[in-house]
């Protein structure tokens, strides 16, 4: 089993890699005009529509295959499909309990779909999952979920607020936003 976790471990790292690398190139790309932009969209909603289908029949054969259901999470996720992520990596969740990045997914995706107070809930549960000893690998996921519970509690806790941004900080000193919220908070 520990093969399998490892492997799933490496397949999300990358996928996360290749996600981000998705997402600055979907920032920075200029489109010429408005035809490119429409087909463009029905090119990649058809590709993903494919790959969603395909890794969805692959899950039915064997719904307890959490690479296929990982990659079919983040095919949810580059599509905007937040719901369908969520449950996708709920599932996950349900089948590798200890596994804090799909915890952190959940997170993500909820927060993408501006569901705040699940949001709030699968980023604390990430952080209660991390295990001492990956605590270095996670160090920017921690200080972004440290960060966003702190944004979203100082107005209601304050104090609460103050012990979160601390350690946002403590993971990630370089995080601009982190610190200036932290001056927020302390002033």
């Amino acid at each position: 089993m520990k093969m399998a976790k490892i492997n799933i471990k490496n397949l999300f790292l990358g996928l996360i890699i290749a996600g981000s690398a998705s997402l600055v190139n979907a920032q920075t790309t200029k489109v010429d005009s408005a035809n490119n932009t429409s087909n463009t969209a029905a090119t990649a909603q058809a590709g993903s529509n494919s790959t969603i289908d395909g890794l969805k029949k692959q899950i039915e054969t064997n719904p307890k295959d959490t690479e296929a259901l990982s990659k079919l999470a983040t095919a949810y996720q580059e599509a905007s499909d937040w719901t369908n992520a969520v449950e996708t990596w709920k599932k996950i969740s349900v089948l590798l309990p200890d596994w804090a990045p799909s915890y952190y997914s959940q997170a993500y995706a909820y927060q993408s779909a501006k569901d705040d107070a699940n949001a709030k809930i699968a980023y604390e549960k990430y952080i209660a999952t991390v295990k001492p000893a990956e605590v270095e690998q996670n160090k920017k996921n921690l200080a972004y979920a440290y960060f966003y519970l702190a944004f979203t509690e100082q107005k209601s806790d304050p104090n609460k607020a103050k012990e979160h941004i601390a350690k946002s900080i403590e993971y990630d000193p370089t995080n601009q936003d982190a610190v200036k919220l932290s001056k927020v908070l302390n002033s």
